[in-house]
């Protein structure tokens, strides 16, 4: 029996050995698109990894200030946390509404994602205003700047998926549901994931161990 070897864009056999030799073509936008993307986010999770790491050591140096368990306000974490749970459901939902190109059912999802994240940066920024405001800044201790430091920078990527997200919504009411929206719609969808399993880490190492202190 003859071997046929396919591999994208066939060409004749003239000798008819019975081996097609093909060329593969280049891979879809989308494919590249995603695999970018995906080594982003891996860069962005071993930056936060470190700070993680650096938490960790730094976490019982409070220089006779105040520990986790003395600051946190568990309510508001609560609050925090099932926020940023919930616009990951319905940034989902988002996108499979936009895959689907059911425009009211995008913007309904895009516009709770944005209100739920806007809730939870309102909480995370009061929290650091009152914890500023009696005097546990950032450079009251080896802790406090791991605090605020690891909680910041998550702090500071919700607020740039918030201006992503609504840039989308404007993209989509511009351009509709083109190819090229799409793509950045899933690598949105991908970096707002990743933040909220950020958060479950943040949640359960800072929050969940430190008020235990």
């Amino acid at each position: 029996m003859a071997m046929t070897a396919t591999v994208g864009h066939a060409h004749a056999d003239p000798h008819h050995i019975g081996l097609v030799i093909e060329h593969p073509g280049p891979a879809p936008k989308r494919i590249v698109t995603a695999y970018g993307f995906w080594v982003f986010l891996l860069s962005d999770i071993v930056m936060f990894s470190c700070f993680f790491a650096a938490y960790a050591v730094l976490s019982g140096q409070t220089a006779g200030g105040p520990n986790g368990s003395e600051i946190f306000e568990q309510r508001n974490v609560a609050i925090e946390t099932v926020c940023l749970l919930l616009s990951s459901f319905t940034c989902g939902m988002a996108s499979i509404a936009a895959d689907m190109r059911n425009r009211f059912w995008f913007y309904l999802g895009m516009a709770v994602t944005c209100v739920l994240g806007l809730i939870f940066l309102a909480i995370e920024f009061r929290e650091f205003a009152d914890l500023v405001a009696r005097g546990y800044g950032p450079s009251r201790s080896a802790f406090l700047t791991a605090f605020f430091s690891l909680v910041g920078c998550h702090g500071l990527h919700v607020s740039a998926g918030v201006l992503w997200l609504l840039t989308m919504m404007a993209q989509v009411f511009a351009k509709g549901f083109r190819a090229d929206v799409l793509r950045r719609m899933m690598c949105f969808a991908l970096f707002w994931h990743a933040l909220d399993i950020i958060w479950v880490g943040v949640f359960s190492v800072v929050y969940l161990l430190g008020s235990g202190a």
